[in-house]
């Protein structure tokens, strides 16, 4: 490296320093488009929740449940617990749990769905603990139509042959419960009061109607943003920044 390179790099100043406050400025503007994406999305998911339920079809294309996600529907039939999935370790109010999924058959239109009916606490595992939670005649379950979820890289896989699972993959459960890969999250208004007593009595507790989307990008933008001025500052600091005694003898130097 040449001697004008080495008392360049020695102030303070290099390329690298510069891409900081640009990468940081694009990675904000980003966010500010993600923003208004995720804003919309999560404003036609809100309108489709103060809809009236529609009644389930009996055959649903999976190819277009993705348009009707969060879409507030009720089927009726009954739940087949001698088919019933347990995912877990999800935890409820600080406690650990499972989230309980159940096929719904629906005799009258001759095709079946999956229920995430909700939570129940691990000590609660065994059906015989929680026949309460075990309705046998015919039931009308409410809920929302929901995208199938997508599991994260730190999820372990599920291991259905030990009916282990970890996150819900609908179409493997749909082929292991015979029924079509349609998943129904069964609603219940929050109360603390019915809560615990769906608790205590192994009764699934639903999640509430309602949208549990992440919006967090306002406060990407402010990071970015004020990262992108701070680092801006700093560079112009090390630019105004008096040259060394190095950098002086240099350009001498070279005037010389």
């Amino acid at each position: 490296m040449a001697t004008g390179q080495r008392a360049y790099l020695g102030n303070g100043l290099n390329s690298s320093n510069a891409l900081i406050p640009i990468t940081a400025f694009a990675l904000g503007t980003w966010q500010v488009f993600r923003l208004g994406w995720k804003t919309e999305l999560i404003a036609k998911f809100e309108d489709r929740l103060v809809r009236d339920p529609l009644p389930l079809p009996p055959r649903i294309d999976p190819l277009v449940i993705k348009d009707f996600d969060y879409r507030r529907v009720y089927a009726t039939g009954r739940f087949r617990h001698d088919q019933e999935m347990l995912i877990g370790p999800r935890i409820h109010a600080g406690n650990n749990g499972y989230l309980v999924i159940t096929p719904l058959e629906r005799d009258t239109v001759g095709s079946t769905v999956l229920v995430n009916r909700g939570w129940i606490p691990k000590d609660l595992k065994r059906q015989a603990d929680r026949t309460d939670g075990l309705p046998k005649d015919q039931v009308i379950v409410e809920g929302l139509l929901r995208a199938p979820w997508k599991k994260n890289m730190f999820t372990p896989e599920n291991k259905p042959e030990l009916k282990e699972f970890y996150f819900p993959d609908v179409e493997q459960m749909a082929r292991l419960a015979g029924s079509q890969p349609v998943w129904i999250e069964e609603t219940m208004m929050p109360d603390l009061l019915t809560a615990y007593d769906r608790e205590a009595r192994g009764i699934p507790i639903g999640r509430a109607p309602e949208i549990n989307l992440r919006n967090n990008h306002a406060q990407y933008i402010f990071t970015w943003y004020a990262l992108s001025m701070a680092t801006t500052v700093m560079l112009w600091m090390v630019i105004k920044k008096p040259p060394s005694e190095t950098t002086r003898k240099v350009r001498l130097s070279k005037q010389w």
